[in-house]
C-alpha cells in the first residue's frame, strides 16, 4: 500500500461509517464530520443481505450484528388482500450454502450504534458530531473542507457520504432534478406482543396487490415487527424520512388488506411517510480528490432493499482503491467499478415497483402465477434470480491492490 492518507468523510450514516471503518482497517488517518448532534434515527428496519454482510464480516462485526439482528427463515410473497401465499423460499441453512454469508434484518438505530461504537473503539476522536461540511476546495497538495462552525480541515481525500441532499454532490455537479415516482411509502415498527395472532412471520415477506404493496419482517430478536407500505398517490411530495403520517390515511391506503398489515398500522406508536423520488444516474462520482458514495452518489428506490448494502459495498471498494499512490486516479478506478454495479441495482429496483403493483387479475395471474409455480417446484430458481445481487462479492471483486478482479 502507498503511504497512509488523511481521509475526510462528510456524513456518519451507514455508508460513511462503513468507509471510516474500512479506512481505519487499512491504516489511514481519519476525520468524520456529521451534521447531527447525535447519531439517532427514527424507527426503521434495514435488510443486510449477504453481499453487505460479507463486508461486515471482514470488518469483524458479524457477531455483534447477529446478536441484535434477526435471521429471516425465508423469503416469501403473498397477495396483499387475501394473504394467499405466492411462494416461500427457505433461507436457513440455504443462505450460507448459496451466497456464503448471513442475511440479517436489523433496526437501523442498532446498526448505526454498532458501526459508530466500533469506530470510536478503533479510532478515538475521529468522529465529530454537530459539524456539517459546507464546501470544499482542493489543489495538488490536498483538499480542505469548510465546516459549519467556521473552521477548516485539510486532508488528502474527501468522501461525500452526506446523503440524498448531499452538499458535496451539489458543489461537484450542481443541483439535482429528482422525479416523483407517484409512490408514497409508510414506515413503522411495532412491538410484536401488540399484534397477537396477526403478527408477521419471521420472514422477509412482500405483500403484493393493485397499485400498492407492503413488506414485513421482524427486528430485535423478534420483539418488533417492521412494516413498510408503498401506495401509488399524487398528493404527497415530502422526501423526508422523518415526516409523520396520519394513521387514518394509512388505514385508508390499505383498506381491506390482510389483518397482519392493518393491525401493524393500528398498533404503531408512530407512522412515518415519505414520497419516493427517482434520479438519473450521475455522469460521474469523482472530482480530483473528492468522491461520492451511498445515497449521495446513487439514491435507491426501496424495492430491492439494497440502499444500505450498496453504500456498504461502496465504502469497501473506495478505500481498497486508494492503494496505488495517485488519489485522483484511484478514485476514478472506484467510480468505474461501482457506477456500473449501482446502476444495475437501481434498474432492478425500478422494475420491482411494477412487479409488486400489478393491477388487473389477468396481469396478476401472468406475473404471480409463474412465481407460484417456481416456488412450488423449483425454489432454487428464485434464489438464483437473487444471486446477481446477493451473490456479489465486493471483497473478491476489489483486491488488496485496488484492482478489479
Amino acid at each position: 500500500m502507498s503511504a497512509p492518507l488523511h481521509i475526510l468523510i462528510a456524513g456518519a450514516g451507514i455508508g460513511g461509517l462503513t468507509a471510516a471503518l474500512c479506512a481505519v482497517q487499512a491504516g489511514h488517518k481519519l476525520s468524520v464530520f456529521e451534521a447531527a448532534d447525535a447519531l439517532e434515527d427514527v424507527g426503521a428496519g434495514i435488510q443486510l443481505s449477504p453481499n453487505a454482510m460479507r463486508v461486515m464480516e471482514a470488518l469483524g462485526l458479524r457477531a455483534e450484528l447477529e446478536a441484535v439482528g434477526v435471521a429471516p427463515s425465508a423469503l416469501s410473497a403473498r397477495m396483499g388482500k387475501s394473504g394467499r401465499r405466492i411462494f416461500r423460499v427457505p433461507l436457513t441453512p440455504a443462505v450460507l450454502e448459496t451466497w456464503g454469508a448471513p442475511y440479517l434484518h436489523i433496526h437501523r438505530a442498532d446498526f448505526i450504534a454498532c458501526l459508530s461504537e466500533a469506530l470510536r473503539d478503533r479510532a478515538p476522536g475521529a468522529l465529530r458530531l454537530g459539524v456539517a461540511v459546507q464546501k470544499y476546495r482542493q489543489d495538488a497538495d490536498g483538499v480542505r473542507v469548510a465546516l459549519a462552525d467556521g473552521t477548516e480541515v485539510q486532508g488528502d481525500v474527501l468522501i461525500g457520504a452526506d446523503g440524498i441532499h448531499s452538499r458535496v454532490r451539489e458543489q461537484m455537479l450542481g443541483s439535482d432534478a429528482p422525479r416523483f415516482t407517484g409512490n408514497v411509502a409508510w414506515r413503522a415498527v411495532v412491538p410484536l406482543d401488540r399484534l397477537g395472532s396477526d403478527a408477521p412471520e419471521a420472514e422477509a415477506c412482500v405483500w403484493m396487490g393493485a397499485a400498492r404493496h407492503a413488506v414485513t419482517y421482524r427486528l430485535r430478536g423478534g420483539r418488533l415487527a417492521n412494516f413498510v407500505g408503498v401506495v401509488e398517490r399524487t398528493d404527497w411530495d415530502d422526501e423526508s424520512w422523518s415526516a409523520r403520517g396520519d394513521r387514518a390515511q394509512a388505514l385508508q391506503d390499505f383498506e381491506d388488506w390482510h389483518p397482519t398489515l392493518t393491525r401493524c398500522i393500528e398498533e404503531a406508536e408512530t407512522l412515518y411517510q415519505w414520497a419516493l423520488y427517482d434520479r438519473d444516474s450521475l455522469p460521474r462520482w469523482t472530482e480530483g480528490r473528492v468522491a461520492l458514495l451511498g445515497d449521495a452518489a446513487h439514491p435507491m428506490l426501496p424495492f430491492m432493499a439494497q440502499g444500505a448494502a450498496m453504500a456498504i459495498e461502496d465504502g469497501w471498494a473506495l478505500v481498497k482503491c486508494l492503494s496505488r499512490g495517485d488519489v485522483a486516479t484511484d478514485l476514478k478506478a472506484y467510480e468505474g467499478i461501482r457506477l456500473k454495479r449501482a446502476s444495475a441495482v437501481q434498474a432492478m429496483s425500478r422494475a420491482n415497483a411494477k412487479t409488486f403493483h400489478k393491477r388487473g387479475r389477468l396481469s396478476q395471474l401472468m406475473t404471480y402465477g409463474p412465481m407460484w409455480l417456481a416456488g412450488l417446484l423449483a425454489p432454487g430458481i428464485i434464489r438464483g434470480r437473487l444471486s446477481e445481487v446477493y451473490g456479489y462479492d465486493i471483497i473478491q471483486t476489489v483486491g488488496p491492490d485496488g484492482i478489479e478482479r
